[in-house]
């Protein structure tokens, strides 16, 4: 268990350190801006979805946590080529990772390198930073305009 706890901090420490998928996205069509005032976190995400309501591209800049920015990274990486459809049932499943209750173990199928987060749900403030592009991104898709928040 130790071994995969240091793989998972590992991870998270270099999405924060090199984070995939950093910067302002040319041609986005879709945007929105989310911010934690818990911590401070604040990023804005963009994505460009094709007709088909497809994510065929996604970027995100801001400041934040190692966790917030890992989180985003990672993200972007694991919802390029899926559908809005795809996106709501992963940010679901990664939603149930991170609230899982103690004693449970909670899945982590489909969520590829976001099992890195596991961890996260033992400390519930942190939960938040995780969440924090998944909400953007949610805010984005759904084009309302509106700050996504994390409360």
């Amino acid at each position: 268990m130790d071994d995969l706890r240091e793989l998972y901090q590992a991870t998270i420490l270099e999405h924060n350190k090199e984070p995939r998928n950093f910067g302002k996205l040319e041609n986005a069509t879709h945007e929105a801006d989310g911010h934690n005032p818990l911590c401070g976190d604040s990023l804005t995400l963009y994505a460009r979805v094709d007709e088909g309501g497809r994510v065929v591209d996604v970027a995100f800049q801001g400041s934040g946590c190692a966790i917030s920015k890992a989180s985003a990274s990672l993200m972007t990486e694991a919802v390029k080529g899926k559908t809005i459809g795809e996106i709501e049932v992963a940010f679901g499943r990664f939603h149930a990772l991170l609230t899982a209750p103690p004693g449970e173990s909670p899945s982590t199928e489909g969520l590829g390198k976001l099992a890195v987060f596991s961890g996260v749900r033992e400390y519930p403030a942190r939960v938040k930073c995780a969440t924090l592009a998944w909400h953007a991104l949610q805010a984005a898709l759904d084009a309302k305009g509106e700050t996504a928040k994390t409360e």
